[in-house]
C-alpha cells in the first residue's frame, strides 16, 4: 500500500506540472497522428500488392501496430524519461539525493519521470487496436482478451527491464546514453510481426534485443494465434529479465561513487 500511495503521489504531481502545458497535449496527438497515419499508409501499400504478409492479413497487422504504438507510448511516456535521468545522475554523481530516501531506490528511480502528454500514443494505439481486432473473424473472446492483457503486462515489464539494465551499465562505464538511445531505432523494427523476419534478425529480436517478441506476443493473443507454451515463455523472460536487472542494480550501487564520497 506503501508503494501504491507513493506512485500516486508522484502521478499527481506530474499531472499537476503537465496540466500547466496543455499545449503540448496537441502537438503530441499532432505527432501521435502523422506516426500512425504514416504505418497504416505503408499497410494500405502492402495490402494493395498481396492478401496476407506471411500469414498475417490486414485487420491483425492493424493489431500489431496498435500494440506497438501502446507500448512505444509507454515507454516515451514513463520508461525512457526515467531511465535517462537515472544515467544522468549516475554520471553527475547526484544519485545520492535518491539513495538517502527512506523508500526503495529502483522503485523511485522508476515512477519520477513521466511524460504526461507521451500518453497520447497509448490511446491513439488503443484505438489501431480495437478497430483492428473489431474486424477479426471470428472476433477476439474472453480468453484472448485475457491473455493479451497478461501479454502485455509481460511485455511491458520485459522493455523496462532490458532499459534498466542498459542504464545499470552506467554504474562502470558512466557515459552509455548511446545505448539507450539506439533504442529507439531497433524498437522500429518491432512495427512488423517478428516472424516476417529471417531467421537471424528473428532470433535478436527475440534473445539480444526482444523487442519484437514484446510487440507480436501480445498481438498473436488478442489475434488467436497465440499458445500458451509462448505465453509462459513470455512470462518466464519477463520474471527472469526482473531478476537479473535487480541483482544488476544492486551491484551497481556497490561500484557507485557519488558526490558525497
Amino acid at each position: 500500500m506503501r508503494t501504491l500511495r507513493l506512485i500516486a503521489l508522484h502521478l499527481r504531481v506530474v499531472a499537476m506540472y503537465e496540466m500547466q502545458y496543455r499545449v503540448n497535449f496537441f502537438l503530441q496527438l499532432f505527432q501521435s497522428l502523422l506516426a500512425t497515419g504514416t504505418g497504416l499508409v505503408v499497410l494500405a501499400l502492402v495490402y494493395g500488392q498481396v492478401d496476407e504478409l506471411n500469414g498475417w492479413s490486414r485487420p491483425e497487422l492493424l493489431v500489431v501496430l496498435g500494440v506497438f504504438t501502446v507500448l512505444g507510448g509507454l515507454v516515451q511516456a514513463v520508461i525512457k524519461p526515467n531511465v535517462v535521468q537515472f544515467m544522468e545522475e549516475v554520471a553527475d554523481g547526484t544519485l545520492d539525493y535518491v539513495l538517502a530516501k527512506p523508500v526503495d531506490a529502483q522503485l523511485l528511480v522508476s515512477i519520477r519521470a513521466v511524460r504526461f502528454w507521451q500518453a497520447v500514443d497509448i490511446l491513439v494505439g488503443a484505438i489501431v487496436m480495437s478497430v483492428g481486432a473489431a474486424q477479426l473473424r471470428p472476433g477476439p473472446g474472453l480468453l484472448a482478451v485475457l491473455g493479451f492483457l497478461a501479454a502485455l503486462g509481460f511485455a511491458a515489464v520485459i522493455v523496462y527491464c532490458f532499459l534498466l539494465l542498459l542504464a545499470t551499465t552506467a554504474f562502470w562505464f558512466v557515459r552509455v546514453d548511446t545505448f539507450v538511445e539506439s533504442f529507439d531505432g531497433i524498437y522500429q523494427a518491432g512495427r512488423w510481426p517478428v516472424g516476417i523476419y529471417p531467421s537471424w534478425l528473428r532470433i535478436g529480436l527475440t534473445a539480444v534485443v526482444p523487442v519484437g517478441f514484446a510487440v507480436t506476443v501480445p498481438a498473436q493473443a488478442l489475434t488467436g494465434q497465440l499458445s500458451w507454451p509462448t505465453l509462459a515463455g513470455a512470462a518466464a523472460l519477463a520474471g527472469t529479465l526482473a531478476i537479473v536487472t535487480r541483482v544488476c542494480w544492486r551491484l551497481g550501487l556497490r561500484h557507485y561513487s557519488g558526490a558525497s564520497s
